[in-house]
C-alpha cells in the first residue's frame, strides 16, 4: 500500500500536475479575479480527473471488485513481416498498464500461449470461456509503425486500429461486444525524432510505453495535462 501511494506521489506525471498547480498559484499572485476555492480544489485533490471513455459509453467498470480481464492483441500480417511479434510485446506493455491501474488481468503470457495453440480461433470470446474472464479486451492493429513517412532518418510511431471490449455470459460459454473504439496514435505529436538521437530500440520501448498508456486511458483514470510531456 505505501509503494502504490509512493508511486502515484512521486511518478513523473504527478510532478509534472504539482508543476501545473504551481504555476496556476504563481499566475494567480499577478492576475486578478483568481478563483481561490478554485485553487484550493487543485492543491487538496489535484487537477480534474477525466473518467474513462469505456465507463462512460458502457456504464461498466474494469476495476470493480471481481474483475478479471483479458488483453488479446493480433496485428496484420504486414505489421508481423516487418516486426515480429510486436503484438505480443504491446499486450505485455498493456496489460502492465492496466494492472498498474488497480484492473485485474490475465497474464499476458499465457494469452500467448493460447494464441500459439488456437491459430484458427473464430470470436474473442473462446479465449474469455478458456480463462474464464469478465472482459476480453481485443485490439485488432491495422497498421504500425515507427518511422517517420518517406524517412529512415526520422522516429514517429504511428498506430492505426479497432479496440472491441467483450463482456463474457456469467456461465463463461459465449459473450457479446459492448464496447468499440477507433485507435489512432501518433507519437511524438510536434516533432519527429532523429534516429541520431536516440536508438531504434530505445525508441521502440518508448511508443509501446505510449501506445499503452493511450489504450489504458480507455479504461481507466486520467488527468488534464497529462499530454503536454509527450506533445514534444
Amino acid at each position: 500500500m505505501f509503494q502504490y501511494f509512493h508511486n502515484r506521489l512521486f511518478s513523473p506525471q504527478s510532478r509534472f500536475r504539482s508543476l501545473l498547480i504551481v504555476t496556476s498559484l504563481s499566475s494567480c499572485v499577478f492576475l486578478s479575479g483568481c478563483n481561490y476555492f478554485i485553487l484550493l480544489g487543485y492543491l487538496i485533490g489535484g487537477p480534474p480527473s477525466i473518467a474513462p471513455d469505456f465507463d462512460e459509453q458502457t456504464g461498466n467498470s474494469m476495476t470493480d471488485k471481481d474483475v478479471t480481464v483479458a488483453v488479446m492483441i493480433s496485428a496484420a500480417k504486414e505489421i508481423q513481416y516487418d516486426m515480429d511479434r510486436v503484438d505480443h510485446e504491446l499486450s505485455k506493455y498493456f496489460s502492465g498498464r492496466l494492472h498498474e491501474h488497480r484492473i485485474q488481468t490475465v497474464n499476458p503470457q499465457l494469452v500467448h500461449d493460447w494464441m500459439d495453440k488456437n491459430p484458427e480461433w473464430d470470436r474473442p470470446t473462446e479465449l474469455g470461456t478458456y480463462y474464464q474472464c469478465t472482459y476480453v479486451i481485443y485490439v485488432d492493429l491495422h497498421e504500425f509503425s515507427l518511422l517517420e513517412k518517406h524517412s529512415h532518418q526520422l522516429y514517429r510511431g504511428r498506430a492505426e486500429g479497432m479496440v472491441s471490449v467483450y463482456k463474457m455470459d456469467e456461465d463463461f460459454e459465449d459473450g457479446e461486444k459492448i464496447y468499440s473504439k477507433e485507435l489512432i496514435s501518433v507519437f511524438p505529436l510536434m516533432a519527429a525524432r532523429s534516429t541520431d538521437e536516440v536508438s531504434y530500440q530505445t525508441f521502440k520501448a518508448e511508443y509501446l510505453s505510449r501506445l499503452s498508456e493511450e489504450l489504458g486511458r480507455l479504461f481507466y483514470e486520467y488527468y488534464n495535462g497529462d499530454d503536454i510531456p509527450h506533445a514534444m
